[in-house]
């Protein structure tokens, strides 16, 4: 027999539009056809106080056609008579926001509760369907030990100053654990949590986890569920020890029925917050060497790109260095170019990807070089292009030169790059000033008055001088 689902649906009910004080008020949230795998926090209302959650789940089979409901039912206990106001409200189900328009609830008077009509009543203290249907007031809770913790975890207990690892923050619970848990307002906590959590002496790169799902782990032999809800690629930016506090993450923990029955209620909600243990990272100076403060930290190899390798003086030519591994591609510099009296090299273009994956970080920084050659002759790109890293695999620093040759023909443009330079003040003038011829007779007999004068004035020293 084929079996086919119906289409999924997610909605809020309300409860009636008047109640006793001595009766409960219930909002209700059904996943049809859906799983009710979380939800956000049910609204508070003005003159109620909140019971608690009860869930329910069903599945019905007709006419080859599966359908089946998750709900969660939420109790509010009035405080007293009046007319109350839920006002319009959103919970996120399932990672879907969804609205209710509110209500108008009015609490009158106690509502007295109706009597069975029993003829045997009278040999009974209490009805005996009560039993059968397990009235939640008479009803024993346990508190079931739970087999579960919360945990930072990292991949490496020590790193170099610029090195990267994975720092993860999960919940394990184990194979055999009978205590229910849920996660509960997931995203504030999280938000909370990661404040105290990312130290600030480290560049991140958070891979954004958006769905939790339990992935099957063993520890110590032991079968555990691990769900995770934070992991960053993070990478020291001094050598002061990276410290992670402990962080705590609340969860609902249901108690369980002592004696479950069918329709009875079998679990009552509570809370549990699980702390994680402190963790400290060691980071470890780079080894000496002239560039040490600036040198990117990671394994890298080179690609390089070389629009073509024949080339005539004046031409201008394309050259790509594209350098890609594991590490930090943020922190990747342009390569250290020298152009010499042979080549013109201009600014790159730059593009840079980062691809976050199987607990590391990997990509590529492309530098886009325009430039052109002013002499004749064969050129190994390697004299003018090397970068120079530190990979804390190999523990030394590395350099990543070019294997391109460029052959270059034509006539030397050196001197047209010597009158292509600024020649000073006095060109820069020659356009602005008057090309009219003038006599210089004025100026040399004003030289003859001034030396006339300077020699008078050394004559009337000197007598002076002489006399004393």
């Amino acid at each position: 027999m084929a079996v086919t689902s119906q289409a999924q649906d997610v909605k809020i009910e309300l409860g009636p539009d008047e109640i006793g004080e001595n009766q409960t008020w219930t909002i209700t949230i059904t996943a049809a056809n859906e799983r009710l795998s979380n939800y956000g926090d049910f609204p508070d209302i003005t003159g109620f106080q909140k019971r608690g959650t009860s869930s329910s789940s069903s599945t019905q089979i007709i006419n080859g056609q599966i359908s089946s409901s998750q709900s969660v039912t939420m109790s509010y206990v009035p405080t007293s008579q009046g007319t109350f106001t839920l006002k319009p409200f959103t919970i996120n189900v399932n990672g879907k926001p969804i609205s209710s328009q509110g209500k108008t609830i009015k609490v009158g008077g106690a509502v007295a509760r109706q009597q069975r009509n029993d003829p045997f009543r009278s040999f009974f203290d209490h009805d005996p369907m009560d039993n059968f249907f397990n009235n939640d007031r008479k009803t024993e809770f346990l508190d079931v030990k739970e087999d579960a913790f919360l945990a930072l975890t990292t991949d490496k207990r020590e790193v170099y100053v610029g090195e990267g690892f994975t720092a993860s923050l999960s919940f394990y619970v184990a194979e055999d654990n009978r205590a229910p848990l849920q996660f509960h307002d997931l995203g504030k906590q999280l938000g909370e949590i990661l404040k105290k959590l990312k130290p600030e002496n480290c560049w991140e790169e958070n891979f954004n986890i958006e769905n939790i799902n339990g992935e099957p782990v063993s520890l110590g032999g032991k079968k555990y569920t691990q769900y995770k809800i934070y992991q960053a690629e993070l990478y020291p930016l001094n050598a002061e020890p990276i410290t992670f506090p402990s962080v705590g993450l609340e969860m609902i923990k249901y108690k369980v029925a002592k004696n479950p029955s069918f329709f009875g209620r079998n679990r009552q909600e509570d809370f549990k917050t699980f702390y994680s243990k402190p963790k400290s990272i060691k980071v470890r100076k780079l080894p000496p060497h002239p560039l040490k403060d600036q040198v990117a930290v990671g394994d890298y190899k080179l690609n390089e790109k070389l629009s073509t390798p024949n080339l005539e003086t004046g031409q201008s030519f394309s050259y790509e260095f594209n350098i890609y591994g594991e590490g930090n591609i943020s922190a990747i510099n342009k390569p250290l170019v020298e152009g010499g009296e042979n080549f013109d090299f201009y600014d790159p273009n730059v593009t840079q990807n980062i691809n976050r994956r199987n607990n590391t970080v990997t990509g590529g920084k492309s530098f886009k070089y325009f430039g052109i050659p002013k002499e004749p002759g064969d050129y190994n790109m390697k004299d003018y292009f090397k970068w120079i890293y530190f990979n804390p695999k190999t523990e030394s620093y590395d350099t990543l030169t070019s294997a391109k040759v460029v052959h270059v023909t034509g006539e030397s443009k050196k001197n047209e790059h010597i009158q292509a330079n600024d020649m000073g003040s006095f060109y820069d003038r020659i356009n602005t000033e008057s090309n009219n011829l003038k006599s210089t007779a004025s100026f040399e007999w004003s030289k003859i008055f001034v030396n006339i004068f300077i020699l008078a004035m050394l004559v009337i020293s000197a007598i002076i001088i002489f006399k004393k």
